[in-house]
């Protein structure tokens, strides 16, 4: 079993194309015994943004802090405290921090 705060986990900056002021925690992954998934704890910046982009895998968002938007078929659509995304496999995502404080969600990713 594991028992970590997330502030214990170091912080890894996002990079690549199309993403600004963008952290991962890396909170549970294979790495720790978890046979399915990995969960992971994004943050980012104001005025901040991850990239648009496609996986082959599902995920699921829970939004904890911060306020800003998601891309979804064209159009940006509001996200703030205890919202919950489904990105199904395929489909174009980004996440924008359109507010004035960090925005902080939950990631769960299937293992590919």
């Amino acid at each position: 079993m594991k028992i970590i705060h997330y502030r214990d986990m170091k912080p890894d900056q996002v990079t690549g194309d199309g993403v600004t002021g963008v952290t991962i925690r890396w909170l549970i992954s294979a790495d720790d015994g978890a046979p399915h998934f990995a969960m992971r704890l994004f943050e980012v910046e104001p005025g901040g943004h991850t990239p648009l982009h496609t996986h082959e895998t599902e995920h699921e968002v829970f939004i904890l802090e911060g306020t800003g938007a998601v891309w979804r078929s064209g159009e940006e659509v509001e996200i703030g405290p205890g919202t919950a995304v489904f990105v199904p496999p395929g489909e174009k995502h980004c996440f924008f921090n359109r507010g004035t404080a960090v925005l902080k969600f939950i990631c769960m990713v299937p293992h590919s």
